[in-house]
Formats: structure tokens, sequence, C-alpha cells
């Protein structure tokens, strides 16, 4: 089964706390389908390109219907002019891809499991840095000797906000911004245990 690290108020290890045994049996293909519907409602969606239709000019017939020996050539709107319009042209497109409410709460369980059997799980009772100094932040980050490192709270005060905003290798998130994709992004994932508790209740 796997386990999260529980660390104390210093942010020292304190203990495990362990994660259903249900979460092993999660199959990784839901986080994949989750992964791919979030980067995809990403997509800008501003891919255009005018058609025949769109495009100035071609007010006159270029030459003659007959005589030259050639094809006939209606118009210089047709995509084979330079400054035509583009036959099958990139258009305004929904990039949306459905991911159904069990598949994204298997993702969850699956990407919070992911962390903890890596050991970068780390479950403490409150994150809070009341002087609001980026020093004790990096002091935090430190302790946990991590790349970059996801920082889940319940709710994330003013002086807590100063002190992390800063900070490169860190991205702070409330309860309900965090998500299946964030949790997998992340080298590490620093979480308060009301937090954690409120989503694997609900996933």
């Amino acid at each position: 089964m796997s386990k999260a690290i529980v660390l104390n108020e210093k942010f020292e290890n304190n203990g495990e706390v362990v994660l259903p045994a249900s979460y092993e049996e999660i199959n990784k293909h839901n986080l994949y389908l989750y992964v791919k519907s979030y980067l995809a409602a990403l997509r800008s969606n501003t891919a255009r390109a005018k058609t025949r239709a769109e495009v100035s000019g071609g007010g006159k017939k270029p030459k003659a219907q007959k005589g030259s020996g050639g094809a006939r050539w209606g118009s210089k709107r047709s995509p084979l002019f330079v400054g035509g319009g583009q036959a099958f042209g990139p258009t305004k497109r929904n990039y949306n891809q459905k991911v159904n409410k069990k598949q994204k709460a298997l993702a969850l369980k699956y990407a919070i499991n992911a962390q903890a059997n890596n050991s970068t799980l780390f479950v403490v009772d409150s994150i809070k840095i009341e002087s609001g100094k980026t020093k004790e932040a990096v002091a935090v980050l430190t302790k946990l000797n991590k790349r970059d490192t996801l920082i889940v709270c319940d709710t994330i005060d003013e002086k807590t906000y100063l002190a992390f905003r800063n900070i490169k290798n860190c991205y702070m998130v409330e309860k309900q911004e965090v998500n299946a994709y964030l949790i997998a992004a992340y080298h590490s994932v620093l979480i308060e245990k009301s937090v954690l508790d409120a989503l694997t209740k609900e996933a």
C-alpha cells in the first residue's frame, strides 16, 4: 500500500499515513485521458484562414474564357492564385474532449497514489507563513529537498501567499483548484491533511 509522509509543524518527518488499498488497482489510462482533455481545453483555438469567399479582389475575370488554349480562369480568389483563398484551411474548432466524472475521480486517485509511491507526497496539518517572509518559505522547501513542489492549502491567507509567490520552483493552489494534472505535473506535493482527507473522500 502507498504511504504519504507526514510532517510536523517544523516540516520534519513525523510518520506516515496509508492511502486506501484500492488506489493501487487504478489503471493509469484514466490519468492519461484526463491530462489529454485538460491540455486540449487550454488550446487557444485561434487558427483561422480565409476561404475564397472571404479574400479581397477577384471582381474581373482574369482572361477570356476561350482562345488561350489553357484552362478557364474565373476569379483570382481561387486557391490556385497567389493571394487567393485557402482550400480546407484551419477554421474555428472545438478541441474539448469529454471525460466523465468517474474517470476524473480515478485520475485524481491515481495521481495522488503515484506521488505517494515515489515518496513525494507530504502531508502537514497547516501550511502558514505568518511573517509573510520569503526566507521562511524557502526554508520549508529546502527541507523537502525536491526540484519543484505543488502546495495545496484549504485556503491561502495573504501572508502565506506573499511568502511563496516569488519562488520559482513551487506553485500554490487552494483545494477547489487542485486537479489530477497539477498533482502529476510536479515532482512533489505538500498538502494540508484536511485537504487530502477531503480529496480522497470525494474522489
